[in-house]
């Protein structure tokens, strides 16, 4: 069996912990009393948020440039990123003064490359290749290799693991009452095999939890297989957690340090997104409202417990606010789209109005073009109900009125393209 020595010390984190001192932010731990009230628990955020490139990735990043050699900092450093490691190590470049050259995606948004370029300035290039993640981590290692530059992986790497870890000694450094619970965003692992490896030799008692989307359950595979296993197809909305495969070294280390690990649905992460903003004016990306989202399904357990979340990360573009929005409205039941066959006649649609939706109930989207010759035209309707509870009966309603077609919200293929 792997034991944490052989990867993770105390002493090695500490020393890393000093290294970091003048470069990150010891970043708050505070109290969020709503969430604390309604799970009947002290829920308590460590905001790494809050950190100078909005996320927790600076530490991994730094560590693993400060540990090169004077040779291998003259020659530079490359990576690939669609976000916030890209942000890590051009940040990590301007302070050391040393050329970076990031590989980042075609399609990575706008926001997210000029804030890359902003942190790192004159020191750091950025390159934009291939439709996904996988192709620019492609073309950036035959670049490191062609150019005779450094590597920083984003998660798989002995130094990324031991930056993150640092987080944890500042958790248990912060505060002396005993954790019962400790909630930890996953995508690659890098955070996870750190924090939990500290935890689990200086608080044993602590249960850590990791938790990832739904629709990138890679970790959770891999720990249900027994062995570190890719995902073809995934779902990268929560883009900061979401990846094909963990790295080989943080599931070593995870599958013995996790005390479980869970999934949360997109949806259910855009809803904690708003929520956060709404009461607590806490601007998380996806990634960042994971461990907050995921507390509904332990709120059994953690009732009356001291509990940890790790707020991870605050780049959210603000371009994706009524995507956010609207998956929220899908999954908490108020959001639903239809194909409705309007009879071709005068007062149809009046009729839909008025026999078929609520008082309160509104139209939301209605794309519809008249048909000649046909007795029925078919409209996509969006719906945004007032109660959740009443989408039976509405659907009861319109195929007793000859006005049902179909439900698009469980036709992926149909429903991606109106969302």
């Amino acid at each position: 069996m792997t034991t944490l020595t052989q990867y993770v010390t105390v002493n090695k984190v500490k020393k890393t912990a000093s290294l970091l001192g003048d470069v990150v932010l010891k970043t708050p731990l505070q109290k969020n009393q709503f969430l604390s009230e309604k799970h009947n628990a002290n829920i308590i955020f460590k905001r790494e948020d809050l950190q100078e490139v909005r996320s927790y990735k600076i530490r991994g990043a730094y560590n693993k440039i400060a540990s090169l050699t004077n040779d291998e900092l003259k020659q530079g450093v490359v990576c690939a990123s669609a976000g916030n490691h890209a942000q890590g190590v051009a940040y990590s470049c301007q302070i050391k003064k040393i050329k970076g050259i990031i590989f980042m995606p075609t399609p990575t948004p706008n926001q997210k490359i000029e804030q890359v370029k902003m942190f790192g300035g004159d020191y750091v290039e950025v390159v934009l290749t291939g439709d996904t993640f996988d192709d620019a981590s492609e073309r950036a290692m035959a670049y490191c290799t062609e150019h005779q530059m450094s590597f920083v992986h984003p998660f798989n790497d002995i130094k990324v693991i031991e930056g993150q870890a640092t987080i944890a000694l500042e958790i248990l450094e912060q505060t002396k009452t005993p954790i019962d619970y400790l909630f930890l965003p996953v995508g690659g692992g890098g955070l996870a095999a750190g924090v939990s490896s500290i935890f689990k030799t200086l608080s044993p008692h602590t249960k850590v939890i990791g938790v990832e989307p739904e629709g990138a359950p890679s970790m959770s595979t891999s720990l249900r297989n027994g062995v570190n296993t890719k995902i073809e197809n995934i779902n990268k909305f929560v883009d900061g957690a979401s990846v094909q495969k963990v790295g080989d070294l943080n599931f070593d280390i995870c599958k013995n340090n996790l005390d479980d690990m869970t999934t949360v649905h997109e949806g259910k992460v855009c809803q904690t997104i708003l929520d956060l903003y709404n009461k607590n004016a806490i601007v998380v990306e996806p990634a960042g409202a994971l461990t907050t989202a995921v507390l509904d399904q332990y709120k059994t357990e953690i009732k009356g417990k001291n509990v940890v979340c790790l707020i991870s990360g605050s780049n959210n573009d603000i371009t994706r606010t009524e995507e956010i929005k609207e998956r929220a409205l899908l999954h908490s039941g108020h959001k639903h789209y239809f194909i409705i066959r309007f009879p071709q006649r005068a007062g149809a649609l009046r009729e839909f109005l008025t026999d078929i939706l609520g008082p309160n109930d509104d139209i939301t989207h209605f794309e519809y073009s008249k048909k000649h010759n046909r007795n029925s035209g078919p409209a996509v309707v969006g719906l945004e109900l007032d109660n959740p509870n009443d989408i039976g009966g509405l659907i009861q309603k319109m195929k007793i009125k000859n006005f049902y077609g179909e439900y698009l919200n469980e036709n992926p293929d149909l429903f991606q393209i109106l969302v």
